[in-house]
């Protein structure tokens, strides 16, 4: 994984292909095109991961137009194989962008790392499947950890099987989620992302399901390290995540927005004039000018003391040490006052 200083920004393609080889690769340059890190997929065989029976879910039959069909037929027909991963990865390599992808059963797990991925993302339905969480585990490579619909203990108990399996904490990052797509921005709870890491002792991040980029950049100034969001070419193509990930521009913009994040949180966390704004001091501050004529050996007075721009004279913090003093020679209006223009 890459340096833990910089957000790792995960442009999640998931089952964005509908099944397509071709859009794969689309996707892929799509995500290289925006400075994401890495583009992830979702590798699986359906047999293995899904009962015949399986229902899907709300959002999934409004999106797919389709109430009939089971989960395990939707899933079937976005499956991609082993071999087109392997493409897939090399397409990636070539282009410069991290591949991922996360592995719904033991054999997806085992192929992905034959692949050499950086790390392991664990989705939110698996964080109490602790046969694939011992098994991924096992792999002692980092850990990526989504915690949709899981409960602060839920969490505790995946982290004690991955740790106990051979996965030091260390290299875990747990990423707070809602697995409703579009997350209500009222359920979003984003807060609960530091409760995780206070509690917990982990790196965190967050997965957003939300609508628009606003929640992922919010979740970096409130300490995120890893960012993942959904994204395809169209929104309006049928499939079960569409609706709720951005267009290629959006992922973009979201990208850019945090990596300004990024940079305005890069400071030293003391209060003081920056390299850039230091040169506007005298011109934003005022100091001590006089708004009549003054004679010379006249005594000043709080009357006659206006305080305006530029700031490069007697600071106005310092006017009662001037009241009271007397002109050393004859001062027209608006006059900005000198030490050396007064004395006792």
């Amino acid at each position: 994984m890459m340096s833990i200083n910089k957000t790792v920004i995960i442009a999640e393609a998931g089952v964005n292909h509908n099944g397509s080889f071709n859009q794969a690769k689309k996707l892929i340059e799509a995500a290289s095109e925006s400075g994401a890190d890495y583009v992830k997929f979702q590798t699986f065989k359906t047999e293995l991961s899904i009962s015949k029976t399986a229902k899907k879910a709300e959002y999934q039959n409004v999106n797919t137009n389709n109430k009939i069909e089971t989960q395990f037929e939707m899933v079937k027909n976005l499956e991609l194989s082993f071999d087109e991963f392997a493409e897939l990865k090399l397409y990636c390599d070539q282009l410069g962008i991290g591949f991922l992808s996360t592995g719904f059963d033991s054999q997806s797990v085992d192929f992905l790392d034959s692949l050499g991925i950086d790390f392991f993302k664990i989705s939110s339905g698996e964080i109490t499947n602790k046969p694939l969480l011992s098994h991924i585990a096992s792999k002692k490579r980092p850990i990526v950890l989504s915690t949709g619909m899981a409960n602060m203990n839920e969490i505790e108990v995946a982290l004690e099987i991955l740790t106990a399996n051979g996965c030091n904490k260390n290299d875990i990052t747990v990423l707070h989620c809602n697995t409703e797509y579009p997350t209500p921005f009222a359920d979003i709870n984003l807060k609960a992302m530091n409760s995780i890491g206070n509690h917990c002792g982990v790196k965190i991040g967050y997965s957003d399901h939300s609508l628009g980029i606003e929640v992922s950049i919010a979740a970096v100034a409130l300490g995120a390290k890893i960012i993942e969001k959904h994204f395809t070419l169209n929104k309006n193509l049928i499939g079960p995540d569409h609706k709720s990930s951005l267009n290629p521009d959006e992922l973009k913009n979201m990208v850019s927005c945090i990596r300004n994040i990024e940079k305005s949180l890069s400071g030293n966390a003391k209060k003081e004039p920056s390299k850039s704004e230091k040169k506007n001091i005298d011109i934003a501050r005022k100091s001590l000018h006089i708004n009549t004529s003054i004679f010379k050996g006249e005594t000043i007075n709080e009357n006659q003391i206006v305080c305006l721009r530029p700031g490069d004279g007697i600071s106005p913090l310092d006017i009662n040490k001037v009241i009271g003093l007397r002109a050393k020679k004859n001062l027209k209006p608006f006059t900005k006052l000198k030490k050396s223009d007064l004395t006792k």
